[in-house]
């Protein structure tokens, strides 16, 4: 039984500062790799960040540079540090953390949480 919650959205001005949270329980969540993705405004979910069991890291290019994933796996949780945001940034944002099998892929959604980047 897995549960995954996000939290630390809001509202923020272009070019300041938010951190994500997404919090895992009845998992082991070591196990899990870790992907973060945005849904924008009447657009299809895209893949921002994502960080391997063994902490490996990759970002969209548009994120490059300005956001940060991490893994706290004592904490169960996985961060986004999300610096000099954009209006462009702007959507829903979610976690999915996922295993490889030999009997396939098993992810888990969170629900999400609303960014927006504004003046």
């Amino acid at each position: 039984q897995m549960q995954l919650v996000e939290s630390g959205g809001g509202l923020v001005q272009p070019g300041g500062s938010l951190r994500l949270s997404c919090v895992a329980s009845g998992v082991t969540f070591n196990r899990y790799a870790v992907n973060w993705y945005r849904q924008a405004p009447g657009k299809e979910r895209d893949l921002v960040a994502r960080i391997s069991r063994g902490g490996n890291t990759n970002y969209a290019a548009s994120v490059k540079g300005r956001f940060t994933i991490s893994r706290d796996n004592a904490k169960n949780t996985v961060y986004l540090q999300m610096n000099s945001l954009k209006p462009e940034d702007t959507g829903v944002y979610y976690c999915k953390a996922f295993i490889n099998t030999d009997r396939g892929t098993r992810d888990y959604w969170g629900q999400g949480t609303q960014v927006t980047v504004s003046s």
